[in-house]
């Protein structure tokens, strides 16, 4: 039976609406993306006059601390001191949580529990009044699971449906969750973004490039969090890969060797997700050349303490 006459059958018995919206995947053409598609791709409304940033702090042993005040910290801007606008704890801030999960080959043996994992996560995370996610699957292509939403239930449903099998396109993961999902709901400094990522950190099917992922989750300002798939203890270059993405973000790149100490890598995540802190600030001198400007977050008369933040954000162009 072909698609059309499963999609007619499904209205003729009501079950139409369900697989209609099964049938809304993303469309992401084959090949590389010409120069006009990562034009359009990256012409994204920004408000120009500020830049927020995430970020979380925690002493030497890796404990949080959450009892600090905008007089603590300072933000530099390549060499040039910034004038701090806004300052908060987001603990209460509502979420919009990109979960993507590798459904290639690669992972099969592991898949079950991955995804019983990644429920816990979402029962545990997500406020159902408050918050939303949604669930992306990769692995010859990109596959949108679950639509944002806060039903966990919905969520869950789109996760246990999952099968192993195919190719990995991670990158291209990232790059419609952020540019297509997360940046729905503005304004944009009044929700918390994140990505959550489960594999092995592989790509050999994307469109779009490392550095555009890479790109558009910063323009998303989405904090990138890894859970690695590899069980080996030998550090590949997908391992590589993950910390990068974590660290250029600040986020986490976590490395669970035993498919048991899954839920302990969940649990730090949603964890750090409610101890948060964010700064706003217009940047002096303001720039509108759609370049990438290193930022950085210090804590003033704390030797001891560690922030871990994005390391810079991309101007808009005008």
């Amino acid at each position: 039976m072909t698609r059309r006459q499963l999609l007619l059958q499904a209205a003729l018995s009501g079950m139409g609406p369900y697989l209609l919206a099964q049938d809304q995947q993303p469309q992401l053409a084959s090949g590389p993306p010409s120069e006009e598609e990562l034009d359009e791709a990256t012409r994204i409304v920004l408000d120009v006059t500020r830049v927020n940033i995430l970020y979380t702090v925690s002493d030497k042993k890796g404990r949080f601390v959450t009892d600090l005040t905008q007089d603590d910290f300072e933000v530099i801007e390549g060499k040039t001191p910034q004038n701090i606008l806004e300052f908060s704890s987001l603990s209460d801030l509502p979420l919009r949580l990109g979960i993507l999960i590798d459904s290639s080959n690669s992972i099969r043996e592991r898949f079950r529990f991955i995804q019983e994992a990644a429920i816990e996560f979402i029962n545990s995370v997500i406020r159902p009044e408050i918050d939303k996610a949604i669930v992306v699957s990769f692995d010859t292509g990109v596959d949108l699971v679950a639509d944002l939403t806060g039903d966990t239930a919905e969520l869950s449903e789109g996760i246990r449906a999952l099968r192993p099998g195919g190719g990995t396109a991670l990158y291209d993961a990232m790059f419609y969750a952020c540019r297509d999902k997360l940046m729905q709901d503005k304004p944009k400094h009044m929700f918390r973004r994140a990505l959550i990522i489960l594999g092995d950190g592989e790509d050999n099917q994307s469109r779009y490039s490392r550095d555009q992922a890479l790109e558009m989750a910063h323009r998303a300002d989405a904090v990138v969090y890894t859970i690695s798939t590899n069980i080996s203890r030998v550090q590949t270059s997908g391992d590589k890969l993950l910390k990068y993405f974590a660290s250029e973000t600040g986020g986490l790149s976590l490395f669970p060797f035993k498919v048991e100490d899954l839920m302990q890598s969940f649990s730090n995540i949603a964890n750090e997700l409610r101890h948060q802190y964010a700064i706003m600030y217009r940047p002096e001198p303001m720039h509108t050349d759609g370049q990438y400007h290193e930022v950085k977050i210090k804590v003033n008369k704390h030797k001891n303490l560690v922030v871990r933040a994005r390391k810079g954000y991309y101007a808009p162009t005008i």
